[in-house]
């Protein structure tokens, strides 16, 4: 009788030398109300609006700690090393285990964009899992008028392997004096990243030499 053997990550955290990635806590649940209840945010993911501290509590508590137990990926509260604040996440999530496959996605809180941390974090996290986790493909999906998520996947080193038509919902505000987000269908642009596209000189010519430290 074949043996059935569960497969989860470890519970680790990341350093590089702007930024500890590490599970989420209590603490962080105000900032991730406010990030969350951000109107890029609110117009590129699918986070409930508005997004109540009860949303974050349930996030932080119980589905993202879950995404590891159950083996369906792992999620990264990104935080700034020197000030502690958290500055963004990082999520793992539809793992294939036989393949060894996942896919990513990101947000990056108003507070803290422009600083190159969600290309830092998102490279940090593909070395651990080509590196350390044996992985062969990780996967990005960006909303087709999503330029800041599309420039990060190319800074990381992704490669852009076609276009999901219609595939995915967006929010806009209606310039029509209501103030009320409506939903729109949009495409969804596939990249992937392989263990070859991290190589040395490519993650220098990013600016991101060295990402060893996790535990």
């Amino acid at each position: 009788m074949e043996q059935r053997m569960t497969h989860t990550f470890p519970d680790v955290s990341i350093s590089t030398e702007r930024l500890v990635l590490r599970p989420f806590e209590d603490a962080d649940i105000p900032a991730h109300t406010e990030m969350m209840n951000d109107e890029m945010v609110t117009a590129w993911t699918s986070a409930p609006h508005p997004y109540t501290g009860r949303d974050a509590e349930r996030w932080v508590r119980e589905f993202a700690p879950a995404e590891r137990t159950e083996g369906r990926g792992i999620v990264f509260a990104v935080t700034e090393f020197l000030t502690q604040r958290l500055v963004g996440i990082v999520h793992l999530r539809n793992t294939d285990w036989r393949l060894l496959a996942t896919e990513v996605s990101y947000v990056t809180a108003p507070w803290a964009r422009g600083e190159g941390y969600a290309t830092e974090s998102v490279l940090a996290v593909a070395q651990w899992l080509f590196r350390d986790r044996r992985f062969e493909r990780m996967e990005l999906r960006t909303a087709a008028g999503n330029t800041a998520s599309q420039q990060v996947a190319q800074k990381v080193g992704c490669i852009s392997e076609g276009v999901l038509r219609n595939a995915w919902s967006v929010r806009t505000r209606p310039d029509d004096g209501t103030g009320a987000w409506t939903e729109v269908r949009t495409d969804l642009i596939v990249w992937s990243l392989l263990p070859e596209d991290l190589e040395a000189d490519r993650m220098a010519e990013a600016g991101y030499a060295s990402y060893t430290d996790w535990n």
